[in-house]
């Protein structure tokens, strides 16, 4: 009796217990405002803000190119000369055609008074006059694009022709360039564009002139963003032009953003799927976690801005997210950092 009730009392000890649930360990992070001061680097290459090519209108033969590259213009001074004589001969040739006209249509008014011509004879003396004058017009607008002006005070950057050249209308002949204004065109991320504005100051290290920085203007973003790259254009005009500072020159434009605050959160707290980007907030109520789609914007080391979906001072689950899925309950614990201090 007794070995059979000790056999019974061996049996139920040998029975498994039943462990409790292990609790699912997330560390947490708080959504708050900051700045995410980004610092961008961009490789550029100096140019002329404006820059005119010279062409001609008339075709002939070059007399005159009176500059050279380098040399120093002001605006409506004369560079390039054409000889203009033939014109100039049919020139004298429709002055003189319209003063003839001008008899004529006079004559025959005083005719068509007297009742010696009709009036249809008065009409084509007028058309005649009228075809004189344009004639006339037409000449001189050619003999003035005989001479050639500079468009504005500059630079010569390139001289194309000599004197005695025969030239085609439309012919390249010089390069004006305003060397007041240079400006750098950059490529940069579609991340950063919303972040930048027209008047921004934007620094400009230039390599042949050493390592210093100069202070240049954000004066022109490009709407469009590069499909291939994901990048936009942005004009960056030196103000003022250093010393030394040429067209052609390799730049680089350091670009800040981050004047205003955002919501940022680690960048560990984002996640993503085929559905969008997440990132699990906790409730401290129940205890469990909840999926929430947010749109993420400027990212800097370790942090990223959340431009939508989530509410200041949200907790967000930044580490333990094996086996995590919403709704399940989790047990928040300090970062190690923390814990080990």
């Amino acid at each position: 009796m007794l070995a059979v009730l000790a056999g019974c009392g061996a049996e139920s000890n040998s029975k498994p217990v039943a462990k409790a649930a292990r609790a699912h360990l997330v560390e947490l992070a708080t959504a708050a405002p900051g700045r995410l001061a980004y610092t961008a680097d961009r490789a550029g290459s100096l140019r002329a803000q404006r820059e005119v090519r010279i062409v001609n209108q008339e075709e002939g033969r070059l007399t005159e190119v009176r500059v050279r590259e380098g040399d120093l213009v002001k605006s409506a001074e004369v560079v390039v000369r054409y000889d203009d004589r033939i014109l100039r001969a049919e020139l004298d040739k429709a002055s003189a055609t319209l003063n003839q006209a001008g008899l004529d249509h006079e004559r025959s008014r005083q005719l068509k008074d007297k009742g010696f011509v009709s009036d249809d004879a008065v009409q084509r003396a007028a058309t005649a006059l009228e075809i004189a004058r344009a004639e006339v017009r037409l000449l001189r607008a050619r003999v003035e694009h005989m001479t050639i002006a500079a468009p504005f005070d500059g630079v010569v950057a390139q001289r194309l022709v000599e004197p005695g050249n025969v030239t085609s209308r439309h012919t390249h002949l010089l390069t004006v360039i305003d060397p007041s204004q240079l400006v750098t065109d950059v490529n940069v991320s579609e991340l950063v564009m919303p972040y930048l504005a027209l008047g921004d100051r934007a620094d400009v290290r230039i390599d042949a002139l050493g390592e210093k920085l100069h202070p240049g203007t954000i004066v022109r973003i490009h709407p469009a963003i590069d499909p291939a790259t994901r990048t936009g254009r942005v004009e960056v005009v030196l103000n003022p032009v250093p010393k030394g500072a040429r067209a052609g020159q390799f730049s680089r434009v350091v670009l800040s953003t981050g004047a205003s605050e955002q919501l940022v959160v680690p960048l560990a707290a984002l996640q993503r799927d085929v559905k969008g980007e997440f990132v699990y907030v906790y409730q401290a109520a129940d205890g469990a976690v909840r999926r929430t789609d947010v749109a993420s914007g400027l990212r800097l080391a370790d942090r990223v801005e959340i431009r939508d979906g989530l509410e200041r001072g949200a907790q967000v689950v930044v580490k333990g997210f094996l086996g995590l899925a919403a709704g399940q309950r989790v047990k928040p614990v300090e970062p190690h950092a923390k814990r080990a201090g």
